[in-house]
């Protein structure tokens, strides 16, 4: 799913391991006992499937035993940030990647200059589902070259605000989601909005968990972020990202920030509690929330400001080390399928990266009661619809981060905001 990056820009999820056998390293995380001959029972094989989260694919890899009753799926899972690393060292290795994996919009520029390291999913037939795809999330999975389709999407992560009306109502603010929709077309005057929530002093809660996934979504409402069409790193002149950067900024000196690093237990216990009172929503969040248990209708759901945009989305690819590359390529096929992006969408809010789909009633008019019947189908579809596709370079998330640090350490008082500023441009211009 379209889980975000380090820190307060990705979701440290708690590491899982799922019977993940010693066997399963080394040797692209595949088994197989015996030849099938004439007559002969299929060949036992097993896949690994490496996954940053619960993707809730159970039921789906019911499904494909039905039509593959010769292989089992063994399902490994670890926190966002390991996950990718140990991705890229194993491709360096040559061992220990597993059969299918799942990389993240801010990573899969790490892999697509690599082509030669995954099976390139043309071989199996499936390029010729290119028109089913929004075509820049198709893109993102083709190698830089063109030559390689290397992944196929999953979702993307149409962006929102999520707001607690409870917060909201003890501010004096407007707790219905069109009117709060409505306070912030602009992120400017979302942060007058917080201004005004600040005034009202609400006791325990803040305006927002904090800056770094603001930033995130300016960024990357922007025609153009981190690199230029050639790929060069271009963050320290795009007056976008300092832009974004000012605006988170201007969030911890206005005291709307609860100095929250997302995907922290603290923060986790921020949603459940109600801490804070807004915050930046790609529809896979709303899973997010929903596993913190903060109460049905604690959360609703509003338009983000700045007019639509997408944050996170996943890609699931085929490493090279894998052995049993038709029957990986077979089981992306169905993980990806119309039919299990719209229950991935009702279980998991994975919003479609299928555009066909905005436009069926099983998405578009699909409301969610656990957010006070948010019509969440519209609103993650209208956002998805208005964005503006950039260039991810391979070290976008490093950058990200970079300039995420900087925020926090004048969150923690360590420095003053040029010299952050002045600090993060030396450790971007340190990214190769």
């Amino acid at each position: 799913m379209g889980m975000p990056r380090p820190r307060f820009l990705a979701p440290m999820i708690t590491a899982v391991a799922l019977t993940v056998s010693v066997a399963a390293c080394g040797s692209g995380g595949t088994e197989a006992s015996g030849q099938a001959g004439p007559g002969a029972p299929a060949e036992k094989i097993k896949l690994t499937v490496a996954l940053f989260s619960d993707f809730h694919y159970a039921p789906l890899y019911e499904e494909f035993k039905k039509t593959h009753p010769n292989v089992e799926i063994v399902e490994r899972r670890s926190q966002f940030n390991d996950h990718h690393t140990n991705l890229i060292t194993q491709l360096a290795t040559g061992a220990g990647a597993a059969d299918v994996v799942a990389v993240e919009g801010g990573y899969i520029g790490a892999f697509t200059p690599s082509p030669e390291k995954f099976h390139n999913l043309k071989d199996y037939g499936l390029d010729k589902r290119q028109g089913e795809y929004l075509d820049w999330k198709w893109q993102l999975g083709v190698s830089n070259d063109g030559s390689s389709l290397m992944g196929l999407g999953t979702d993307v992560g149409g962006l929102a605000m999520c707001y607690r009306p409870d917060l909201f109502k003890k501010a004096g603010l407007p707790t219905d989601r069109d009117e709060v929709s409505a306070l912030w077309p602009t992120w400017d005057q979302y942060v007058e909005t917080g201004k005004k929530f600040v005034a009202a002093d609400v006791a325990g809660a803040k305006f927002t968990d904090g800056p770094g996934e603001h930033f995130r979504a300016m960024v990357e409402q922007a025609p153009v972020g981190y690199y230029d069409d050639q790929y060069n790193i271009i963050a320290g002149t795009n007056p976008e990202v300092r832009k974004a950067y000012d605006m988170g900024i201007r969030m911890i000196e206005e005291g709307l920030s609860a100095k929250l690093a997302a995907f922290t237990p603290p923060w986790n216990t921020g949603i459940a509690k109600g801490t804070f009172a807004t915050m930046v929503c790609p529809a896979w969040k709303t899973g997010t929330i929903k596993d913190q248990n903060p109460g049905e209708g604690a959360w609703d759901i509003a338009a983000v400001p700045g007019g639509g945009g997408n944050q996170g989305g996943t890609h699931l690819m085929l490493p090279k080390q894998g052995k049993h590359p038709k029957e990986a390529a077979e089981l992306i096929n169905l993980l990806t399928s119309k039919e299990s992006q719209i229950k991935l969408f009702k279980e998991a809010s994975a919003l479609p990266s299928l555009p066909a789909l905005y436009d069926d009633p099983a998405v578009k008019d699909f409301v969610n009661p656990y957010f006070g019947n948010a019509p969440i189908g519209k609103i993650f579809t209208d956002a998805a619809k208005a964005l503006k596709p950039q260039k991810v370079g391979p070290k976008a998330g490093d950058i990200l981060k970079a300039f995420g640090d900087g925020l926090q350490r004048v969150e923690q008082g360590k420095q003053n905001p040029e010299e952050a500023w002045a600090q993060a441009l030396k450790d971007v211009g340190r990214i190769k």
